[in-house]
C-alpha cells in the first residue's frame, strides 16, 4: 500500500513574530492541508515554551475540525498524566460532536515541558506518569468500551453521549510507549524528529508484541505504525537546504538544552559556528530528510520500509510560513496526494 502522509504542527514560535500569529499559522496551514488530501493533522502539547504555542492541543483540534471538511484532526498529543481521564474523554467526546469520523487522540506520557511545569500541572505528576497505562484504559473506557467492573467511578459518563469516538493513539520515543501501544491493541507513532536512537527496535516491539483485539470497536487487528518525522523541501534542492539552516541552527541550540523562537534564515547564516558545533551539524546532515521533493519522497519512503511504518507525521517548522505551506504542497504533489471525498455532513 502506498505510504500515507499526516502533518504534525507544534505551532512554533518564529523569531520577531509572536506566539499568537504561530497558533493562526497554524490554523492556515491546516485548512490548506485539508485542500491538500493529507490525511491527517495532528497538534502537538508544549508548556512554559519559547519555541512551541500549542500548550492546549485540544482546543486546536476543535478550531481546526469546525473549520476543515475532509483532513481527519487530533492530537500528537495529550499529555495524559497532566489531566484526569474524564476530562480528556470529555473534551474529545465534544469534538467527535464538531467533526464526527475525524477525531484522533493521541496520547503520550513525556512531560512537554521541565519538571517543574509538570507539577505546576499536576502536583502528582510523578504518581500520575506511573499510572499512565491505568488512565489510557480509563480514557478508552469513558469513551465507550466501558470501565472494569471494580473501578470507583465506573457509573460515571464521559458527556456528551455522542455514536462516534475517535480513534486512539499512542505516542512515544521509546520502547515503553510501544509496549503500551502493543498490550492495548491500538495505532502507534514513534517520535522520530525528537530521537532516532531505538526507533527500529521501538517498531519491531511494537509489532511482535501486538495484541490484537478484534472484537472492541477502536482496537486494531492487526498493528498500524506511523512515523514522527522532519521533513523539508523547496522548489529546488538548494533552496530546501538554505531553508533547513534556520531548523538546523534551532536543532544546536535544543542539543545545548536552550529553546529559543525558531531563527530566520539569516539569522543562521550569521551565526558564528564554533568548529565543534559545525562537525556536531554536519554529522546530522546525512540521515536529515530534505532536499528536492523527489529526494524528500524517496527518503520518506526508505525510513518508512525500514521501520515497517504505513503512516509518516511530517514536521516541517520553517521561519517563512509560506516557504513551509510551500514545502507541504510539493510532498502533496509527489506523493500524488487527493483531497478524499466530502463527508456527508452530520443530521
Amino acid at each position: 500500500m502506498p505510504l500515507s502522509l499526516a502533518i504534525l504542527d507544534q505551532s512554533t514560535i518564529a523569531s520577531g513574530r509572536g506566539a499568537d500569529q504561530a497558533i493562526r499559522e497554524t490554523l492556515e496551514l491546516a485548512r490548506h492541508a485539508d485542500a491538500w488530501g493529507y490525511g491527517r493533522y495532528w497538534l502537538a502539547e508544549h508548556h512554559n515554551s519559547q519555541s512551541h504555542a500549542g500548550s492546549a492541543p485540544e482546543m486546536l483540534v476543535a478550531a481546526i475540525a469546525a473549520t476543515t471538511r475532509r483532513i481527519r484532526v487530533g492530537t500528537a498529543g495529550v499529555m495524559l498524566p497532566h489531566y484526569a481521564s474524564l476530562k480528556v474523554a470529555e473534551q474529545f467526546r465534544v469534538a467527535e460532536a464538531i467533526a464526527p469520523g475525524r477525531i484522533d487522540l493521541g496520547l503520550g506520557r513525556a512531560p512537554g515541558s521541565d519538571g517543574r511545569t509538570a507539577f505546576a500541572l499536576n502536583p502528582n505528576a510523578n504518581e500520575a506518569a506511573e499510572r499512565f497505562p491505568n488512565q489510557v484504559q480509563e480514557v478508552l473506557g469513558w469513551l465507550g468500551e466501558g470501565l472494569p467492573a471494580n473501578h470507583p467511578f465506573r457509573m460515571i459518563t464521559a458527556s456528551p453521549v455522542v455514536p462516534t469516538r475517535p480513534q486512539v493513539w499512542i505516542l512515544g520515543s521509546s520502547d515503553y510507549g510501544a509496549q503500551v501501544a502493543a498490550y492495548f491493541g491500538l495505532p502507534y507513532c514513534f517520535a522520530h524528529f525528537i530521537t532516532d536512537r531505538g526507533s527500529e527496535g521501538a517498531m519491531q516491539i511494537y509489532r511482535e508484541g501486538f495484541q490484537p483485539k478484534p472484537d472492541t470497536p477502536g482496537r486494531l487487528t492487526t498493528p498500524h505504525g506511523a512515523l514522527g518525522v522532519f521533513a523539508l523541501t523547496a522548489d529546488t534542492e538548494a533552496a530546501a537546504w538554505r531553508l533547513y539552516r534556520s531548523r538546523e541552527l534551532w536543532r544546536l541550540f535544543r542539543d545545548s538544552g536552550r529553546f529559543p523562537p525558531l531563527p530566520s534564515v539569516e539569522e543562521a547564516e550569521a551565526y558564528s559556528y564554533s568548529e565543534a558545533e559545525r562537525a556536531h551539524l554536519e554529522r546530522l546532515r546525512p540521515n536529515v530528510m530534505v532536499g528536492a521533493p523527489e529526494q524528500v519522497k524517496a527518503k520518506l519512503e526508505a525510513l518508512a520500509a525500514r521501520h515497517a511504518a504505513q503512516e509518516v507525521a511530517i514536521l516541517s517548522p520553517c521561519h517563512d510560513p509560506a516557504a513551509r505551506r510551500r514545502s507541504y504542497q510539493l510532498l502533496a504533489e509527489a506523493f500524488g496526494l487527493r483531497a478524499a471525498p466530502l463527508r456527508e455532513a452530520a443530521e
